[in-house]
């Protein structure tokens, strides 16, 4: 048995030598001799039969070599070394190929390595296309949420969810206060979050039912992060209690490595959300609190079919909405993926789509390399197939020099995606979700290998399909009419493709640009920002939390290099408290404004040196003054904007308003002044009316909570650089409170902040423009370069006809033009579809901007025309004499 098997083994793999096939062949020959003889044939016609009945030595030999299985493996490796060979005595072509399809390759895996997690890679939850994220949304939360008294009808009448779970909505905060003390982020859960995500502990358990209740035990999950970080990996922390806001806290599970909350919010440690439905039912005005919401669909249901079986639900909790407001509420259900990604999927998208399209662009280059390389070397082609090369058999050849390219590529291609990759990460905002993780993984590169093997199949077709002409073997070169036509449709399909790489470039450069150089209102240059969030357990009463930022400014304000100092609840321009409606507003002595007027309205309490530090002008009346920061007064300084629209065409300095119109008990407010407007909602959102309110030192002016209590914003003007002065800010934090974190930077830093994803759009996009139209470029030059040595001969003629230099000038460019041209008009065709597509990108410009199309008609045609002219200099250059001797 074994003998059998090594004999089968050594037949796979080991060949016949020539001498063992010869022995063979000349063995059956004589013998089918010998038969012949003895049925009565002379010897020399019995050989003759046997040679014609084998049908002629060298074709058995060559069946008998071909029927081995080794031959395919010994085929391929005759034809890689062949190769090889072709492209040592040709190394600028093969180093140019590969350069190409570096760059294609390179340019596509990284950004496919950015775009798939966000795009394509599975959640880390079990069924994650089945989670959604569902509530209701109006203008004062654009983000999914549900009052819970809606939330349990919703979960208890619902049919197409397996099961809903919710956390809170608001922030929580709390403070590990053994040991070091340390701030961490607690979010509130209800017992079933984990079990409705798919998630379980990687050690111990999840929430019991009665740790979820009012007066349940006291107990956590935390992070494997903070166990890691905190408890060293230790498996003791199970059951442990740890103290948490002072209280002894029992640590009841670990959550895996790769576990995200599905808001990717902060989390180290889940508290159960314990709340007694009954009492949750009445709370806030019989609405219940906000809770945020999550579902898992059951199994054949979409999300469409899941909003539309939610609608009579939301009507029935609508009509519960006071009617002035209720036509702002809408139903929003979608899936977790798109809770997460939000507007990064579209930039995802288009980043994806240039990378293909400079892909494209690569491929289309290196097919009309080889094309060009094929149509040199038909002599040497129809020399083979006259001496029995089958068409397989050379394309085979054509395919495997493709290949063997296309991986050399690919793996040039890997080492450039890394650096990319890297580069990609350095610029790129940190909104977008899961950017951390993203790293050349197996999955990546077998994504580089396939796309590789399919650009090689591609463009070694190309190659394999054109057949050898026997009129070859004359020695005259001739380019067929449809070889050279595929050659210039490339071309064109290049050129089209940068055209709408370019066009998206500049439209996406145009509004990084707006954005950038938009007048804020504020002084962003020289001013330092820092957030503190003060602990929940050290300090839990407004007094505490006033004393710490009386004590920081006191601190801040005795240093000689600092000149002003305030304090607010947020800054602009991404901040602001959103208030409520216009239409809540009251202004004594005037009547209610009916349901519906106006939009939403913001505010921001701020210190009287608010104005000052940030160089907002007081236009009108007065600013708030130090005096007040005691005082019973209620001052009130309006926006421009707003004042205009409550009080037109007067004075708005000494009228009284309040919020919360239908609260009598509200106090009124005194309007002091008015500023003017400045960025409030972000860089590409239309700014909104807005108010200031004085925030005293006055514990009521403290008991907000939440952003407003115990979390604020120091602003610092000073004279040091600004490193300096937040090195100062931090040891000054340091001093009163060690445990607290601390986030400093320049206004100018946050600002720019703003702008980072429409910067790394931008800038992404102008690599790809460039690439593709340089790779485009390229293809051209080598095309026309091409069409110039093929037509030597008839240039020649021309010139010893009389023709001038100039007019075999513009005979090429004339040649060039025709491919421009049609690339151009197909590209703008193009790219009119594609930037209809980029309209919630851009800011203060159209998706068909005139202007930009244009510019980049004229920067394309221009550079084309620039890469044609050394082909037509060469051309015109052509000695007539030396053309028609060498042909």
């Amino acid at each position: 048995m074994l003998k059998e098997w090594l004999t089968r083994l050594r037949f796979l793999m080991i060949s016949k030598s020539p001498d063992e096939i010869n022995e063979e062949l000349q063995f059956h020959l004589e013998q089918q001799t010998q038969a012949n003889v003895a049925a009565g044939m002379t010897p020399r016609e019995s050989r003759r039969q046997a040679i014609i009945a084998f049908g002629g030595m060298e074709r058995t030999r060559q069946q008998s070599h071909e029927q081995r299985p080794g031959y395919v493996a010994e085929t391929l490796l005759q034809d890689a070394h062949y190769s090889i060979r072709g492209f040592r005595s040709n190394p600028i072509f093969a180093l140019t190929i590969v350069a190409t399809l570096m760059l294609g390759i390179g340019a596509t895996t990284a950004v496919f390595s950015v775009v798939d997690r966000i795009l394509f890679r599975s959640l880390p939850y079990a069924n994650d296309g089945r989670i959604v994220s569902l509530g209701l949304v109006q203008p004062l939360e654009t983000q999914e949420f549900l009052l819970s008294g809606f939330y349990y009808d919703w979960r208890s009448r619902q049919k197409v969810f397996a099961s809903m779970t919710s956390e809170s909505a608001s922030t929580g905060e709390c403070d590990l206060t053994e040991g070091t003390p340390m701030q961490l982020d607690c979010p509130s859960v209800e017992g079933n979050f984990l079990s409705t995500l798919g998630v379980s502990p990687i050690l111990g358990r999840s929430f019991l039912p009665e740790e979820a209740r009012p007066g349940g035990p006291r107990v956590v999950l935390i992070s494997y992060g903070l166990w890691n970080s905190r408890f060293n990996l230790d498996p003791g922390i199970l059951n442990r209690a740890i103290r948490i806001d002072g209280a002894p806290t029992r640590v009841i599970g670990v959550l895996p490595k790769d576990f995200e909350m599905p808001r990717l919010q902060a989390a180290d440690v889940l508290f159960p959300l314990a709340v007694d439905e009954a009492a949750d039912r009445v709370a806030n005005g019989g609405f219940g609190t906000p809770r945020r919401v999550f579902a898992t669909l059951n199994p054949g249901f979409t999300v469409q079919q899941a909003d539309t079986a939610l609608q009579p639900l939301f009507q029935q909790s609508k009509n519960q909405i006071p009617s002035e407001i209720r036509s702002d509420f809408h139903l929003k259900v979608r899936s977790l993926r798109d809770r997460q990604m939000q507007d990064v999927r579209l930039t995802a998208w288009v980043l994806l789509g240039a990378a293909f399209a400079v892909l494209l662009i690569a491929c289309a280059n290196v097919a009309s390399l080889l094309m060009a390389r094929g149509a040199a070397r038909q002599r040497e082609l129809a020399v083979r197939s006259a001496l029995g090369a089958s068409r397989a058999r050379l394309a085979s050849q054509a395919l495997t020099e493709s290949l063997l390219l296309s991986l050399a590529g690919a793996t040039a291609g890997c080492v450039l995606a890394e650096g990319l990759l890297r580069v990609f990460i350095a610029i790129a905002p940190s909104n977008i979700p899961y950017l951390s993780m993203v790293h050349l993984d197996l999955r990546i590169v077998g994504f580089t290998v396939i796309l590789s093997i399919l650009c090689g199949v591609f463009f070694g077709l190309a190659v394999a399909l054109e057949k050898p002409e026997g009129r070859m073997l004359s020695g005259r070169t001739r380019t067929s009419v449809s070889s050279a036509s595929v050659r210039q449709w490339l071309v064109v399909a290049q050129i089209s493709a940068s055209m709408v790489l370019l066009a998206v470039a500049l439209l996406l450069v145009r509004s990084y640009r707006n954005l950038e150089d938009q007048n804020l209102g504020i002084r962003a240059d020289n001013t330092i920002t820092a957030r503190i969030t003060l602990g929940e357990h050290s300090y839990a009463t407004p007094q505490s939390q006033l004393d710490f930022f009386q004590r920081l400014t006191a601190r801040l304000r005795f240093s000689p290099s600092i000149s002003l100092v305030s304090i607010s609840d947020s800054v602009p321009p991404a901040e602001n408290q959103f208030s409520g409606r216009f239409q809540e507003i009251a202004i004594e002595g005037r009547p209610l404004y009916p349901p519906g007027t106006g939009g939403v309205v913001a505010k921001r309490r701020v210190s009287p040196e608010y104005f000052s530090a940030l160089d907002i002008p007081i236009v009108e009346g007065e600013g708030f003054r130090d005096e007040d920061m005691t005082s019973t007064r209620r001052p009130i300084i309006l926006s421009k904007r707003l004042a205009s629209l409550l009080f037109p065409n007067q004075s708005p300095i000494g009228h009284r308003l309040r919020f919360d119109r239908l609260m009598a008990s509200n106090p009124w407010s005194t309007i002091v002044g008015v500023s003017a407007d400045v960025k409030n909602s972000g860089l590409a959102n239309e700014d909104v009316p807005e108010f200031y309110l004085l925030r005293r030192n006055l514990p009521e002016d403290w008991r907000a909570g939440g952003v407003w209590g115990r979390t604020s914003v120091v602003i610092v003007r000073s004279s040091l650089l600004p490193e300096q002065t937040a090195l100062l800010v931090r040891s000054q934090v340091a001093a009163l409170d060690p445990t607290l974190p601390v986030d400093i930077a320049t206004l100018r830093e946050r600002v720019s902040k703003l702008a980072d994803q429409p910067k790394f759009q931008s800038l992404l996009m102008s690599f790809f423009a460039s690439t593709g139209v340089a790779l485009a470029l390229i293809g051209l030059y080598g095309v026309i370069a091409f069409l110039v040595a093929q037509r030597t001969h008839e240039i020649g003629v021309r010139l010893a006809l009389g023709a001038d230099k100039s007019d075999i000038l513009r005979l090429v460019i004339a040649r060039s033009l025709r491919l421009v041209i049609a690339g151009t008009v197909l590209g703008l065709m193009l790219a009119l579809l594609a930037t209809r597509l980029l309209a919630n990108l851009l800011f203060g410009v159209r998706a068909h901007d005139p202007a930009t199309f244009g510019v980049a008609t004229l920067l394309l045609v221009l550079i084309a025309l620039l890469a044609t002219l050394l082909p037509a200099r060469t051309a015109s250059r052509v000695d007539p004499t030396v053309a028609l001797r060498c042909e």
